[in-house]
């Protein structure tokens, strides 16, 4: 199967505009600088990844929320809270809290380190395997920010000042940064280097 590098042919990275490459060249429709693969993308993809793996230890374990009621503090981590929620009998919310807060990061993780890990060895990989394995990882991430959006809407809801009062902890900023760190570890993980891998 003939590819597009071969063909001389480059996707730019900001649009997505398919056009002819030269060493130099921009894009026609956006002007962005044209690269056949984005520079140092594995390296890029393993640094944020490992950044997102250290914030991960900070965010469950750390308070997500400060619940101030009669001026006494309650504070909850991930865990805790979903354990309140199954105590409470609404235990579909806390299986889908469960799953945005702890199994999607960890699988998001683990998912981005096996496709980098696969990239670097001298073996063959499965290149439609691991292609489907990042484009589910992708798909997953724009609901990363659900535990983050149900803390901000509870915040709006319930705050009422002195008596009653609720403020995200160190563990939702943390939480934050895991998310975050994982959609930019995959965003610069270009998927070409499977074909590219595939093809020597």
């Amino acid at each position: 199967m003939t590819s597009a590098r071969e063909l001389g042919l480059c996707r730019c990275h900001t649009c997505g505009l398919l056009v002819r490459y030269q060493v130099g060249s921009v894009c026609p429709r956006c002007a962005s600088k044209l690269q056949v693969r984005i520079p140092r993308s594995l390296a890029w993809s393993w640094g944020f990844l490992a950044l997102a793996t250290f914030m991960l230890l900070p965010a469950n374990l750390l308070p997500i929320t400060h619940f101030y009621n009669k001026g006494l503090l309650q504070s909850d981590t991930i865990f805790s809270g979903i354990m309140a929620l199954y105590r409470s009998k609404m235990g579909g919310i806390a299986t889908i809290v469960l799953t945005a807060s702890i199994l999607v990061p960890v699988g998001k993780i683990l998912g981005l380190g096996w496709i980098c890990w696969q990239l670097q060895r001298s073996k063959p990989v499965r290149r439609k395997r691991q292609l489907l394995m990042y484009r589910v990882i992708d798909f997953i991430g724009r609901w990363s920010m659900l535990d983050l959006f149900v803390i901000s809407l509870m915040v709006a809801l319930v705050d009422r000042g002195v008596m009653l009062s609720v403020r995200a902890g160190p563990g939702a900023t943390a939480f934050a940064g895991v998310v975050v760190l994982t959609m930019m570890s995959a965003r610069m993980l270009d998927t070409r280097l499977l074909w590219d891998k595939a093809a020597r």
